[in-house]
């Protein structure tokens, strides 16, 4: 049985002010609701394992449509998936096909640096899986290596949440770093579309998403790879 692995920030708070935040609820929800929609099992993963909060201007009604209300009021969802996550110890990357990185501006904080989600995905990708990522959620490509210690997303395609929109969020000089800037000082062939319009960008077993509203296309993306 196809399975996938979603992986959500443990960080509740931006690192330079006071502002909660966590992952962006359409970015988990729109992209389970492909893996569902298609007979894949999906388990949650993080950083440190158990809670993993939700950024709450991703809960504005503006926001919210039918898929989001279906998780956000699913029991499964909040009190099993992100209330008790997966901690790194606790996978066996043999079992996962695809592994998703959500994003929300807590990846900033628990993404970039982490050596055991970077071994899980580089041990899916050597099985021959997938290493899917939307928008502020790529920044955990940063931490990934080939294996002969290169950056993995040199010369890769790629996108991920742009300095436009994080300009346009107001947030520019609050966030940790900005994730096309890294992206692109790591090698990586950083492909920007119009801000936060979904854009997917697929290339090899590498597919990465642009913005919250590329979270589907991402899934879409996936099970067309699986299928070939």
């Amino acid at each position: 049985m196809t399975k996938a692995l979603m992986v959500g920030t443990n960080t509740p708070t931006f690192k330079k002010i006071q502002r909660a935040t966590g992952i962006w609820l359409k970015e988990a929800t729109h992209f389970n609701d492909v893996m569902t929609d298609n007979g894949i099992d999906v388990d949650y993963l993080s950083p440190n394992g158990g809670y993993i909060p939700i950024d709450p201007l991703s809960l504005g009604t503006d926001d919210m449509d039918a898929v989001d209300w279906k998780f956000y009021l699913d029991d499964e969802f909040r009190n099993q998936h992100l209330a008790k996550s997966l901690k790194p110890k606790d996978v066996n990357p043999k079992d996962y096909q695809v592994i998703y990185f959500i994003g929300g501006h807590g990846a900033m904080t628990d993404f970039p640096e982490n050596t055991e989600l970077a071994q899980i995905a580089q041990t899916i990708y050597a099985n021959n899986g997938i290493i899917a990522a939307n928008c502020v959620g790529s920044c955990a490509l940063l931490a990934l290596r080939t294996k002969d210690g290169k950056r993995f997303v040199h010369g890769r395609k790629l996108t991920g949440f742009t300095d436009d929109e994080e300009a346009l969020n107001g947030l520019t000089n609050d966030v940790e770093f900005l994730i096309e800037d890294e992206l692109s000082k790591a090698g990586a062939n950083f492909v920007k579309g119009t801000a936060f319009e979904p854009n997917v960008v697929v290339d090899d077993r590498l597919i990465t998403g642009q913005n919250p509203n590329s979270a589907t296309g991402v899934g879409d993306a996936i099970i067309k790879e699986l299928l070939q």
